[in-house]
């Protein structure tokens, strides 16, 4: 999940103005009053979306993927407020998740380790800080299947998911760092594989793709989250304009850059004034129109492309886009803060809708892609 917006960029684009600055200042500001609330009611806990508004403490979490999004958010609430109070906080959360980098259960090392000792080794620059970021991209690259050439997901050898584009970044990472061409080869092939079967011509993207072990031939696209395994399920849409532009600024490789502004294209074509998609957008009639957390991921990553494309077009498109989510999302009908007892930061977000998990709730990754979001424009070096 790398950003490579340079302080004090969005702030010059067109549309932007102090009274927007200021709205997105308030926004922070109410984030902080939450998670001060959420930290200090029940610290040292993870939860990943709210039921009626409130944190889920246990329950059924599907996978364990997003711990590293509370300590993301805290770190950039030191970085918002340089407050003493978030810095050891952020550190503290840090580490409850140390041990982490060596899971191989999991294909989100990435959602773990960027927010968190990452963030924190660019404040630092402690190389026994760095040794723990780089120690993620290679646990993260032993996922990799050879006949096939993708990072399996959690779910079985023959899964690969578009969500793992927000993940390879950090295995381009240890790869830079350390030299290691093995590893630069294992994230670059995985972004090819990932581009040649999930993207479509259009430009959407499945969430998933399912590979003959054996072989390593591509069967065929699949689902979990979205309404079929051909439809456009958004938030894997945002994950893919994100995740490309990632491995794009990595690499320098043309082929990312263009599928990553195809995937933000389809986005903006797809989504109605509000820049809010639903859950997926082919689904007829969706029960639940929003789904907020896709959104604040979408804004993030297209503020990323926005300093990577080389069009100036492109670069007011997306940054002006960006602006325009954020608008919703910090209107009261989004941003909680005329919700009373409501303990999340976005409301309508939605995380796994077929099996009823966090639907229509907040969630933790989309609170956190939201500050990241708002801390790009505000120019706070995120």
């Amino acid at each position: 999940m790398v950003t490579t917006t340079p302080r004090g960029a969005v702030p010059g684009t067109a549309g932007y103005s102090p009274d927007r600055g200021q709205q997105y200042a308030l926004a922070l500001d109410f984030a902080a009053q939450q998670l001060r609330r959420l930290i200090e009611t029940y610290p040292d806990v993870f939860p990943m979306y709210t039921v009626n508004g409130k944190w889920l403490h246990g329950g059924e979490a599907w996978t364990n993927w997003c711990e590293g999004f509370l300590g993301g958010q805290l770190w950039l609430l030191y970085m918002h407020t340089r407050d003493p109070y978030w810095r050891g906080k952020a550190e503290h959360y840090s580490r409850l998740i140390e041990h982490r980098v060596t899971d191989r259960t999991v294909h989100d090392l990435g959602f773990l380790f960027w927010p968190t000792w990452k963030r924190w080794y660019d404040l630092t620059h402690d190389e026994a800080i760095n040794a723990v970021v780089i120690e993620a991209g290679r646990t993260l690259a032993l996922r990799f299947k050879e006949k096939g050439g993708y990072l399996r997901s959690f779910v079985a050898d023959e899964s690969l998911f578009i969500d793992i584009m927000m993940n390879v970044g950090i295995i381009f990472y240890a790869a830079e760092q350390t030299g290691d061409a093995a590893l630069s080869r294992i994230a670059t092939q995985h972004c090819l594989t990932t581009r040649r079967t999930l993207v479509r011509g259009d430009g959407s993207t499945a969430h998933e793709g399912i590979f003959n072990t054996a072989t390593g031939e591509f069967l065929r696209q699949s689902t979990h989250q979205g309404w079929r395994g051909d439809s456009a399920w958004a938030r894997g849409q945002a994950w893919a304009l994100y995740g490309f532009g990632t491995a794009y600024n990595f690499t320098r490789d043309e082929r990312f850059l263009h599928t990553a502004e195809a995937c933000a294209d389809y986005y903006i074509e797809r989504t109605a004034a509000s820049g809010v998609p639903p859950n997926d957008w082919d689904e007829p009639n969706p029960t639940l129109p929003y789904e907020s957390s896709a959104a604040a991921i979408a804004a993030s990553g297209m503020l990323n492309l926005a300093t990577l494309t080389r069009d100036p077009a492109r670069c007011l498109l997306y940054r002006d886009y960006a602006l325009r989510i954020l608008d919703t999302l910090t209107s009261p009908d989004f941003l909680a803060v005329e919700a009373s007892g409501w303990e999340g930061i976005l409301m309508h977000g939605i995380y796994h809708q077929r099996k009823g998990l966090g639907a229509d709730e907040s969630m933790m990754w989309g609170d956190y892609f939201f500050l990241e979001a708002l801390s790009k424009v505000l120019g706070e070096g995120v």
